[in-house]
């Protein structure tokens, strides 16, 4: 009996891996072991491992995840170090792995894992490229959410719609399974911006994808803080916009123009309160409205444009005046282009899109060097 134990044992350590469940996290540590528990249950008969992704969590969810994977070989980790963001981590565990399959889930426990083994065989037994769990198809459900969120997510993906090769009932979903060799295919042109990885792959893949739809319910967190802000809003237009525009115009450029043209909004109001109200000259207000709309511009960008990078503390104060000197020099850009153009051409309008143009490009290209460069 103890022989046979031993050689079960054997076969069992031998049996090569059918699954990984990449799972992102960031501070997660209340839901790791509820969470690998519910896994052990549901995917029993499977061979599966999981792959923790860390983004720097500071709760504990490291080296609690330290821990289990010494004493349980299913368990590994992947620790990232000033890099964010649930569309590239999950990219960076399906790359660490090596099975056939792998499986997407998130770690807050809203999603069912009961429903894995059915993405897993639509793939392996059914001969889909992808499954997906649905909360809008079959018998998915979004559950308690309320009605202003479920409107929300609707008009993302009607917005989802028009760059999607691949037609799927919910393309916000951040829980599905595919061929490892697909997402391998798709990795050279994955934009890796924000959370929504399955909608980045279906429309990164140059062809449709022969998809299997599972429905579930959505569940409520238990542990832990949500990570939907208004970032992850701005993050979904930006990972629209990459795949619309992206190959033609860097996205961070779209972003850079657009606060430049809110810029210009805040440089007129202040100038007319600085003239108008307060009465001072010409000049002083046009002083007043130049910096005033720099340092909007600057945080603006901080926040936003450049959040990958973002400045803080002594270094917040660095990079604005950094960012001073690098749009007073595109203002001497501007007028000198601006200058040259109308002494060929003639033409005000000309030679002003012409400065701003040049003005502008001086100004996103400086700026990314100088004021955002990565440290």
């Amino acid at each position: 009996m103890l022989h046979q134990a031993v050689e079960l044992q054997t076969i069992a350590r031998e049996a090569p891996l059918q699954l990984s469940v990449v799972i992102p996290t960031l501070n997660e540590a209340g839901n790791v072991k509820p969470l690998l528990e519910k896994l052990g249950i549901a995917l029993a008969g499977i061979e599966w491992e999981a792959i923790f992704v860390d983004d720097g969590s500071t709760d504990g969810t490291p080296e609690l995840l330290t821990g289990i994977a010494q004493s349980d070989r299913r368990v590994r980790m992947v620790r990232r170090i000033g890099r964010r963001g649930l569309s590239s981590a999950v990219v960076e565990g399906a790359l660490a792995s090596t099975t056939p399959i792998v499986a997407v889930i998130d770690a807050d426990l809203q999603h069912d894992e009961r429903i894995l083994p059915d993405l897993f065989r639509a793939i392996s037994d059914q001969g889909h490229e992808l499954a997906i769990g649905t909360r809008y198809a079959g018998n998915g459900s979004t559950g308690e959410w309320a009605e202003s969120r479920l409107k929300i997510s609707r008009f993302a993906t009607a917005l989802a719609g028009p760059i999607m090769k691949t037609r799927l009932s919910d393309p916000m979903s951040g829980f599905f399974a595919v061929r490892r060799d697909v997402l391998l295919e798709a990795a050279p042109r994955l934009s890796n911006v924000g959370y929504k990885i399955l909608l980045d792959l279906v429309a990164s893949m140059p062809r449709p994808l022969k998809v299997a739809e599972v429905g579930y319910t959505f569940g409520t967190r238990q542990h832990g803080a949500s990570k939907l802000d208004e970032m992850v809003a701005l993050e979904y237009v930006e990972l629209l916009l990459d795949k619309t525009v992206g190959r033609f115009v860097p996205v961070k450029l779209v972003q850079f123009g657009a606060v430049g043209m809110l810029g210009v909004g805040v440089h007129l109001l202040l100038l007319d309160l600085a003239l108008n109200a307060l009465g001072l000259a010409f000049a002083w207000s046009q002083a007043a409205a130049v910096v005033g709309a720099m340092t909007f511009n600057f945080a603006l960008n901080n926040r936003f444009t450049y959040r990958d990078r973002q400045l803080k503390g002594f270094a917040w104060i660095g990079g604005l005046l950094s960012f001073y000197l690098v749009c007073s020099l595109g203002a001497v850009a501007n007028v000198g282009i601006g200058s040259l153009v109308y002494d060929q051409f003639h033409g005000w309008w000309i030679a002003g899109i012409a400065g701003a143009i040049v003005g502008s490009v001086w100004n996103y290209v400086a700026s990314g060097w100088l004021t955002w460069t990565r440290r």
